[in-house]
């Protein structure tokens, strides 16, 4: 997930996370026990849902998905754009 936001900067993957929160206040563990209650775990039925049901958009649904399939990854990922972030002060 590399698109860049309106100031031109890359959004990393915690930025997308961030503005889902700000936006649902909801966290991807919300996401996660949902999608596990709902039996979803494919891709394009976990796409469809986020998008139609839950009002994200595309970029945003695919990095829930990611959370969802993915936690481990994901909370790497959380952790290293952190750590990244953190460097560049």
């Amino acid at each position: 997930m590399s698109k860049a936001d309106a100031s031109g900067e890359i959004m990393t993957y915690k930025a997308y996370i961030d503005n889902i929160k700000a936006k649902t206040g909801k966290d991807p563990e919300y996401y996660r026990a949902l999608a596990k209650e709902k039996g979803l775990a494919k891709h394009s039925e976990l796409l469809a849902w986020l998008k139609s049901d839950c009002g994200l958009g595309h970029g945003h649904a695919n990095a829930i998905i990611l959370y969802i399939q993915n936690p481990e990854l994901a909370k790497k990922k959380i952790l290293g754009d952190t750590r990244k972030a953190k460097a560049k002060k």
